[in-house]
């Protein structure tokens, strides 16, 4: 008996629905066909070993597994619990099969028939409604993280007989019901850390500041235990909130990964990706034999923090370079192409030398002539031109420290940031995928950025005492555009201009000796 049931394979951030057509017919030996991959082909074993641990007998005929589209690779564990059904159905064990072929099942089986989750439920949940089926079946800690999906019955299982009795109509499943926006807008400004914590360091808030009004990469500079890590990771609590399309996009991405925490339903604020710096290449752009988003990707509508940035691989940071550019990720196989988004802010740390002391206003550098430019240099030059903002952080003074007074918390300023932003979206409603300053490109950048003769004379004389690449100059125009926008200015000022270029620390000529 020939019976069909349907699964889905991710790749990328979108799924493919899969027909696995399973036969029970005269004969011996089991048969998986389809392009499987080991994890595949082992399911067989899985499987049986479910099927007897639950009293139902497993066919010792000949079984063919077929994974239609036979072309496309299928990888991963998650195609057991649709073959096991399959087969029982074959085998004539559930009766009326027929019923199969409204939903999408999927689920990886442990010997006694227990469900264990899968990856990427949500763009499997979100192709299922796109096709038309009734329901999808998968496992419990799944379930709210597809039950997203509306217009489609989501149905969580922990084990295989719940969803064998629900074929056989002696055991009914609840759809999970996930009030995905009420949940979403409750959570979006539940932070642990606040830049209220902050003492001193007003130069460096209004950095990022700044930095999260126009999507701005930033790169902090200094001596150890100045604050840098810490307020990096007070960015995202400045960021505007995430859009339900953008927080749409982050979780599948995430869910694609494994990277969804037990019970999500949806990512509500902005990621905060910090990798160590022994990453490799394609952990942090991605890629593998079935490519896998990397932390790039996974940083998508938030934040991409690399502490003690020249301890990075150099090979590692110079594959960032055109994803930075283009706010997404091509990784390319023999036989497929696939994109990721990876549209993040990159806020970098480093200290000034090997010691971490050069330019300390207290303590004295004990570098060796020479080690602090060869020190500087293992960031390169094309990467710290994409990089908008080089900020000093010095060490804060004790008297700051011991004051009581808190700063200006994360809310106030988040306020002035979605002002600013609000701006930008209306500036850049003509023109679709941009939505802040950074995004710019050079012919908007004429239009947009236009100077008075005193601004162009102040960045003309910059250009040359600080001798600026071309990029460096536009960095500062777009930041000067943010500084104008916080300020509520239409016309972009000299001040504008004159603060925007004291951002550019790295490029300073003289800097490292």
């Amino acid at each position: 008996m020939l019976v069909k049931t349907f699964g889905s394979a991710v790749y990328g951030v979108e799924a493919i629905t899969i027909t696995i057509e399973v036969s029970v017919s005269n004969g011996q030996n089991y048969f998986i066909v389809g392009l499987p991959d080991s994890a595949v082909k082992e399911s067989i074993q899985r499987i049986e070993s479910a099927i007897k641990s639950n009293d139902f007998h497993m066919p010792r005929t000949k079984i063919i597994v077929n994974l239609a589209p036979a072309d496309i690779r299928k990888s991963g564990s998650a195609f057991d619990l649709p073959i096991a059904v399959a087969v029982l159905g074959a085998s004539e064990q559930i009766e009326e099969p027929e019923r199969l072929k409204d939903y999408v099942i999927m689920g990886e089986l442990s010997l006694d028939g227990t469900v264990q989750p899968i990856k990427g439920a949500l763009p499997i949940a979100i192709q299922a409604r796109k096709e038309g089926y009734k329901g999808l079946i998968v496992p419990k800690e799944n379930v709210r993280e597809a039950g997203m999906v509306n217009q489609l019955d989501v149905y969580g299982v922990s084990h295989l007989k719940e969803v064998i009795d629900f074929f056989r109509d002696e055991q009914s499943l609840q759809p999970e019901i996930v009030h995905t926006r009420d949940e979403f807008f409750a959570s979006q400004y539940d932070f642990d850390t606040d830049f209220t914590d902050v003492k001193g360091q007003e130069h460096i808030k209004r950095a990022l500041e700044i930095a999260a009004a126009g999507g701005h990469n930033a790169i902090l500079i200094g001596p150890p235990g100045a604050g840098k890590t810490m307020l990096a990771k007070r960015l995202p609590t400045i960021l505007p909130p995430l859009s339900l399309q953008e927080a749409l996009e982050t979780t599948k991405i995430h869910s694609v990964a494994g990277k969804l925490q037990g019970g999500t339903a949806l990512i509500s604020k902005r990621p905060f990706r910090s990798p160590h710096h022994t990453i490799s290449d394609v952990a942090l752009v991605g890629g593998g034999g079935i490519p896998q988003p990397g932390e790039i990707s996974l940083a998508h509508n938030g934040v991409l923090f690399l502490d003690e940035l020249p301890e990075f691989k150099r090979t590692v940071l110079e594959v960032m370079r055109q994803p930075m550019e283009e706010r997404r990720v091509t990784i390319s196989r023999a036989k497929v192409a696939l994109n990721f988004p990876a549209n993040f802010m990159l806020i970098a740390s480093m200290n000034p030398c090997p010691c971490g002391f050069y330019n300390h206003p207290e303590k004295e550098c004990t570098c060796a002539p020479g080690v602090v430019q060869k020190y500087l240099n293992k960031v390169s030059g094309p990467l710290l031109d994409r990089i908008d903002l080089h900020v000093e952080v010095t060490p804060v003074p004790f008297s700051e420290l011991s004051n009581q007074q808190n700063g200006e918390s994360s809310a106030h300023i988040r306020e002035r940031v979605i002002q600013a932003r609000e701006i930008q979206a209306e500036r850049y409603q003509a023109y679709p995928g941009i939505y802040a300053n950074a995004q710019m490109s050079s012919k908007q950048l004429r239009e947009i950025c236009v100077i008075d003769g005193v601004g162009e004379a102040l960045l003309k004389k910059a250009m040359e005492r600080l001798n600026l690449s071309a990029r460096a100059y536009d960095r500062i125009l777009k930041v000067s555009r943010t500084i104008a926008d916080l300020a509520n200015s239409a016309q972009i000022r000299p001040e504008h201009l004159a603060e925007a270029i004291q951002y550019r620390s790295l490029d300073r000529e003289g800097w490292a000796g």
